[in-house]
């Protein structure tokens, strides 16, 4: 009785200041996306068919102006899995509130960290199967953050947050994430884009991350190199004596007309690699059609897994 009157009570509020957007002075966005794919599945020697939801998601932003030098702004997002079983299937995602100005931006709430923002577009099957979370540490949205980030000085801007100890996925330890950045992520206002960047203690681990990527005779080619080392374990404890461990991604696009083709490789010292190719077609701004093929091996596991899927993916 309380979840449905949770979702009425939530749908009821969107309504509301949609509605109530066109008159205020603080507009309201709502936008998402539906990715899904129809998938075969070969993982542990086992063959597997799913129709899979890859990160959907539904969110509202918005800004308000305070003064001619200061800014309010606001995300609630969630991610929608159209192929789970339960009917309550949204999952928190960065749900934050912030200020900005000529200083910069300052939010807290559940956001990514620095170091998994510093990635920009250079994985290519991001959220997919051939994902780098898969085998690189990182890749984080850590539920009770502080964030800040410079203003943009001919092109560069640095960024910093916070993990609070009080955060479950910090195993009661602070964690800082930190990054410094050039260009445009999109390579829509630089030709190239490129960052380091830096946690500590971030989920029970030490990660260092370079990424690189750029426009050249009409490629959109790629690099990251990251090294990772385990600090905290699942339960909390020290993790004394760990070894660092070295992987790298190399990420390579090429647009044809309203086709993209896409292919990229990874590598984890100790874990194992992965790579995948694929192809996006465009049927408009908002939609397109994509294929993607990935293996990935593990070390010290006979059978590679393997991944074929066919999707559409809806943006609005």
């Amino acid at each position: 009785m309380m979840n449905v009157f949770c979702k009425t009570l939530l749908a009821s509020a969107l309504a509301t200041a949609t509605l109530s957007s066109a008159y205020a002075a603080d507009p309201l966005t709502v936008y998402g996306k539906l990715n899904v794919t129809a998938q075969s599945n070969d993982e542990n020697d086992e063959s597997t068919t799913t129709i899979q939801s890859n990160a959907s998601r539904f969110g509202v932003k918005g800004a308000f102006e305070l003064s001619s030098s200061l800014e309010a702004f606001y995300t609630v997002e969630y991610e929608v899995d159209t192929g789970d079983s339960d009917k309550d299937n949204f999952k928190a995602r960065n749900q934050f509130v912030g200020l900005r100005g000529n200083f910069g931006a300052f939010s807290v709430g559940r956001n990514d960290t620095m170091l998994k923002a510093s990635q920009g577009k250079v994985d290519q099957f991001n959220d997919l199967s051939g994902d780098l979370k898969n085998l690189f540490k990182g890749e984080n949205r850590i539920e009770q953050t502080a964030t800040y980030i410079t203003p943009s000085f001919s092109g560069f801007k640095m960024g910093v947050t916070y993990a609070a100890e009080g955060a479950s996925s910090q195993y009661a330890q602070d964690g800082f994430s930190v990054a410094a950045m050039y260009g445009d992520s999109g390579l829509k206002k630089s030709p190239i884009y490129a960052s380091i960047a830096y946690d500590s203690d971030v989920k029970g681990y030490e990660v260092v991350r370079a990424t690189v990527q750029g426009k050249i005779a009409g490629f959109k080619l790629g690099g990251m190199y990251q090294q990772q080392e385990a600090t905290y374990d699942g339960e909390g404890n020290a993790v004394i004596g760990a070894e660092s461990k070295t992987g790298y991604l190399l990420s390579a696009a090429y647009q044809i007309d309203a086709v993209v083709l896409k292919a990229q490789f990874q590598d984890m010292e100790d874990k194992g690699d992965s790579w995948s190719i694929g192809g996006d077609y465009k049927l408009g701004k908002p939609t397109k059609l994509f294929a993607f093929y990935t293996s990935r091996s593990f070390e010290n596991i006979e059978n590679d897994d393997s991944y074929f899927g066919v999707g559409l993916e809806h943006k609005f």
